[in-house]
């Protein structure tokens, strides 16, 4: 059934949540998202009022703390010095540009810029991930290049240009992942076996 994600509202709490993310358990990322709440730190200023360790030891519960303490006062600093804070005049930005700026700051890489723009903003891009690559590669779908792009580009030159189908999909092929097609996949299980050249192999 529908997956709803993000599992957030607010846009900058998505943000957050988006860079917390890398390398880490959502149940983690819950835990310092709700550290930022308590302390009221869920905000640019706030975040750029903070000391590093300060917000270092509030996403201490996400690991690699200190790295993404430095990721989102880097964020917080650069949506002051070119937005005012204000997310609305970001988002108003086409999908490219909005890409290349957020590719800008410090630690944000393609993932999470394209969980930004489609989760956050709204806009219709297709997130790619270690899950993803991984299904394709079984099935037999993986495009000739390794690279981000032409992951991306396979499914948003095959699928109608749609954020919500994006998102469903995108939530839908994690999930799959997580449950069934592990590191250690079921395959018995998977609801994509008849298409898989993985499992034509191990059968």
């Amino acid at each position: 059934g529908p997956q709803h994600w993000w599992p957030a509202q607010e846009p900058f709490e998505i943000i957050v949540g988006a860079i917390l993310t890398q390398s880490a358990a959502w149940r983690n990322v819950e835990k310092a998202i709700t550290n930022l709440k308590a302390a009221r730190a869920l905000s640019p200023k706030r975040l750029r009022c903070l000391s590093l360790s300060e917000v270092a030891a509030l996403i201490h519960p996400c690991g690699y703390y200190n790295a993404k303490a430095l990721k989102l006062k880097s964020l917080a600093s650069w949506l002051g010095k070119y937005y005012d804070d204000n997310l609305n005049k970001l988002f108003i930005c086409n999908t490219d540009h909005l890409r290349q700026q957020l590719l800008s700051i410090h630690g944000i890489g393609q993932e999470t810029t394209d969980s930004i723009i489609l989760y956050a903003a709204h806009k219709p891009v297709f997130v790619i991930d270690a899950y993803t690559r991984r299904i394709l590669k079984r099935i037999g779908l993986a495009p000739d290049s390794n690279s981000y792009i032409a992951y991306q580009t396979l499914f948003m030159d095959n699928l109608p240009t749609d954020t919500e189908l994006f998102n469903e999909y995108h939530a839908l092929l994690v999930c799959l992942a997580k449950d069934v097609c592990r590191n250690r996949p079921l395959c018995q299980q998977c609801c994509l076996n008849s298409i898989c050249r993985f499992y034509e192999m191990v059968e």
